[in-house]
């Protein structure tokens, strides 16, 4: 099939070259290719003015300057986000987790377009999973969400972990604040189902979903427990055919299971409901659900109070990694960071007399 050649008008995004140094690809015939980043050529006035406009172009720029490590790419997407702030906050804030090949992304794609039919605009930020290899990702979510994508209420936008913590984007919270400001009333936040992402996502949003498969073993060991206690309701997915007797029987499982566990701050009992995506079956359920869990931890004061919990949070890491990168951007320790480790390596040292001697450098340069 003949390649298309598109020129920069073509597309929302000009290519331009930066120093920084891109992901490494399997492929060395992309060498040259992969030292290009798709940058952002608008002024900050121009993107918050997009932004509140709703232009999802502008919106699309504004969220690829934020996951830039590019240092004036990070000022101007500070400066954005600081011009966005005041607009954002209106929305309702879900995660979509589940392990892999639950449907995450099929049901996110028939949740969104059944929200849309009520009215509302969904942003869905679809973390996708960087190889810790080549650093490369797929970032296909807005393929398999077609339908969804071609929708002028909706909004999606796949975002490479970058090997962060738990495979949760670095930026995430960042874009949450710019999809909010651009109207986008329910963000719709899907994590890539390792682990240690559940727990990042669990705190930027107010409302937490757990999808689980029918039939898939024991059911009330197929998943950690921790997992469970966070879930704000569970649907089992893929509850059609011969999978839905499968289905109801989960379904009863984890209704007893979670009269077992603790009550949530939120005083929110959290339900359990079938569901299938592919036959667009229990959405309205699962939806309405999710309507009264804000309707009453707004009107108990949970909804706010966790607001602000999370917003101190956002705080405290904010001031770790940035601590963090003043740390190793250091002359002293980074000419005595080798030395560390090779001590380390070597016996000399554990780990925490080399981290207290460069901690000591680093306090006293």
């Amino acid at each position: 099939m003949k390649k298309k050649h598109y020129k920069p008008s073509d597309s929302a995004l000009k290519q331009t070259r930066t120093t920084e140094e891109a992901p490494s690809s399997l492929n060395p015939r992309l060498v040259q290719r992969r030292k290009k980043q798709i940058v952002p050529t608008k002024s900050v006035d121009e993107l918050v003015d997009g932004i509140m406009k709703q232009d999802r172009v502008a919106l699309a720029q504004a969220i690829t300057l934020v996951e830039s490590a590019h240092p004036k790419h990070q000022e101007t997407a500070q400066k954005v986000i600081e011009a966005c702030l005041p607009h954002s906050g209106n929305s309702l804030r879900i995660g979509i987790t589940g392990t892999p090949g639950v449907g995450k992304s099929t049901f996110i794609e028939a949740l969104g377009q059944y929200i849309i039919e009520q009215g509302h605009r969904p942003a869905i930020l679809a973390i996708d999973p960087s190889s810790q290899l080549s650093k490369g990702s797929i970032l296909g979510d807005k393929t398999r969400m077609e339908k969804l994508s071609q929708s002028k209420d909706a909004f999606i936008r796949p975002s490479p972990t970058g090997g962060s913590l738990g495979g949760v984007a670095r930026k995430t919270r960042e874009s949450i604040l710019l999809c909010e400001a651009a109207k986008y009333d329910v963000i719709l936040i899907e994590t890539v189902g390792v682990g240690q992402s559940e727990t990042s996502v669990h705190a930027m949003v107010d409302f937490f979903l757990l999808l689980i498969l029918p039939g898939a073993g024991d059911e009330l060991q197929g998943i950690k427990r921790g997992i469970v206690e966070m879930a704000d309701l569970i649907a089992v997915n893929k509850a059609d055919g011969e999978r839905e007797k499968l289905a109801k029987q989960a379904k009863r499982a984890y209704t007893n299971a979670l009269h077992l566990f603790p009550p949530k701050a939120s005083q929110w009992i959290p339900p359990v409901h079938t569901c299938s995506a592919l036959a667009q079956a229990g959405l309205a359920e699962i939806w309405n659900s999710v309507q009264a869990f804000a309707a009453q931890t707004q009107s108990n004061g949970f909804l706010q109070q966790q607001r602000n919990e999370q917003a101190l949070d956002w705080f405290r890491e904010s001031i770790s990694q940035q601590l963090g990168k003043i740390f190793y951007e250091n002359p002293a320790v980074q000419k005595q960071l080798p030395e560390m480790e090779a001590a380390i390596l070597d016996g000399r040292l554990s780990s925490f007399q080399a981290a207290g001697r460069l901690l000591s450098l680093f306090v006293n340069y």
